[in-house]
Parts: structure tokens; C-alpha cells; sequence
């Protein structure tokens, strides 16, 4: 099992920055992947950032070059650093831990989110 809690989130002017944090425990070797979301009002769920075990990232095309995903070594924290921010990325975000169980099946691990608004 794994525990995930977010923090960090607040209200922020266009063109500012906020750091999130992504706080995970239990069993924290298992995790394979770390994943940002966010979910804006009237839409769907989407894919901000991903860090798996090896260290290799993806990010939304809406999110590059603003967007950061990064852990600390212990790999018990996962961040996503987000500068020159928009209206647009107003959202709750959600923190997910990804445990890949093999022969296709995997668990997720949600946090209950925070919250990140935008003033322009």
C-alpha cells in the first residue's frame, strides 16, 4: 500500500510560481511512477507531468518549459515546480503513485489534491 498526500498549492498571480509537493509513504520501493494531474472545473482529468523510477519525465505540451518534476533522493517526495503561471492552470492537482503489478496490471494511488489559483 501506498499513502500519497499533496501540499503547497494557493493562489498566485499570473506569471508567478508555486511549488507542490507530493508526499508518499508505505511501500515506497514499489512505486514505478509519479504523476501529476490536475482537474479544472467542467473538464476532465489530465496528465501534467510524470517521473518514473529511472528518472525519466514527460510533461503535458501545455505545461513545458514552465513545468518541473523532480524527488528527492529518498524518493518520498516528488515536486513539481511551476513558474510563468496562467490563468488556465487553474486546477485542483492531484498527486498519483503508480505500482505496476505485471501481466498488465498496475495500482494507482491517489492523493486527495490542492488546490492552485490563478489570478490574472
Amino acid at each position: 500500500q501506498v499513502h500519497v498526500v499533496e501540499s503547497g498549492g494557493g493562489l498566485v498571480q499570473a506569471g508567478g510560481s508555486l511549488r507542490l509537493s507530493c508526499a508518499a509513504s508505505g511501500s515506497i520501493a514499489s512505486i514505478n511512477v509519479m504523476e501529476w494531474y490536475r482537474q479544472a472545473p467542467g473538464k476532465q482529468r489530465e496528465l501534467v507531468a510524470g517521473l518514473t523510477s529511472g528518472g525519466s519525465t514527460n510533461y503535458a505540451d501545455s505545461v513545458k518549459g514552465r513545468f518541473t518534476i523532480s524527488r528527492t533522493n529518498a524518493r518520498n517526495t516528488v515536486y513539481l515546480q511551476m513558474n510563468s503561471l496562467r490563468a488556465e492552470d487553474t486546477a485542483v492537482y492531484y498527486c498519483n503513485a503508480v505500482v505496476l503489478q505485471g501481466l498488465g496490471r498496475k495500482s494507482d494511488y491517489w492523493g486527495r489534491g490542492t488546490q492552485v489559483t490563478v489570478s490574472s
